[in-house]
């Protein structure tokens, strides 16, 4: 049954503070859902007969049938789908050790979802397990930035510091930024292992985290002389720095 209460608490997770007084976050789609339930604590699903069908045991505290309309009645989707469910917020630690052998990506001031949820499931893809963000970056349990990592949030750890303060913790790790003023990315030294900053929309990689840039990177445009765009969505950045680093290690 589909009370009112939890139809107002599943949609109260829209808004982030309800999202870190109840420690959940809602998670949509056939897909996603599948995808994060093996992983995360599973509060509350609903889900349509059909989908129901074509699952083995569910692991969840409150399991739903949902009526006719009821997916309609707390989806945040235009077009929902068969399934929503109210994950537990998982709490990761961050240990430096952890990072000295692997690439991880840092958000300075990532704040669209949607970019930020791109970046998720684009370090996903490349291998990534860590992405460290900066407290003013969107929130990884934004239900847009959930949708976008297509269930990437499952196997991606998110981390919340203060990036100046931090990054002076890191000692030995290289640090790569994106600049517009960088080297040429295609013709740098790279390394197999370190942290790949990516900074905010509009205005780039704060100053105090440039101040622990160790290495500036630019990606060129082509042809170089002729009239571009200023610049490349972060997103889209960040999928071209990736594959750089990881086509290197490949051709090693």
């Amino acid at each position: 049954m589909l009370s009112r209460s939890k139809i107002k608490f599943i949609r109260s997770l829209e808004m982030k503070k309800f999202r870190n007084k109840s420690g959940c976050f809602l998670v949509e789609g056939n897909k996603s859902v599948a995808d994060i339930l093996p992983f995360f604590e599973c509060e509350c699903l609903i889900a349509k007969a059909k989908w129901l069908a074509t699952q083995g045991d569910i692991d969840a505290k409150e399991l739903i049938v949902a009526g006719e309309n009821d997916i309609e009645k707390v989806s945040l989707l235009k077009t929902p789908q068969d399934v929503l469910a109210v994950f537990r917020q998982p709490h990761y630690i961050l240990e430096n050790e952890t990072l000295q052998n692997e690439l991880s990506l840092v958000s300075d001031g990532i704040q669209d979802p949607g970019n930020l949820g791109t970046i998720i499931r684009l370090a996903d893809w490349f291998g990534i397990h860590r992405v460290v963000c900066s407290p003013d970056s969107a929130d990884v349990y934004n239900p847009k930035t959930v949708q976008a990592t297509m269930g990437a949030i499952a196997r991606v750890r998110v981390f919340y510091v203060s990036l100046p303060g931090w990054l002076d913790t890191a000692k030995d790790i290289p640090v790569y930024g994106a600049f517009l003023e960088g080297k040429n990315i295609y013709t740098e030294n790279l390394s197999s292992s370190g942290l790949i900053v990516m900074g905010n929309e509009g205005k780039g990689i704060s100053k105090p985290v440039e101040k622990r840039i160790t290495e500036k990177l630019y990606i060129p445009n082509y042809h170089p002389e002729a009239e571009s765009t200023e610049s490349l969505n972060v997103a889209v950045a960040t999928a071209i720095v990736c594959s750089e680093f990881r086509r290197r290690q490949t051709s090693a």
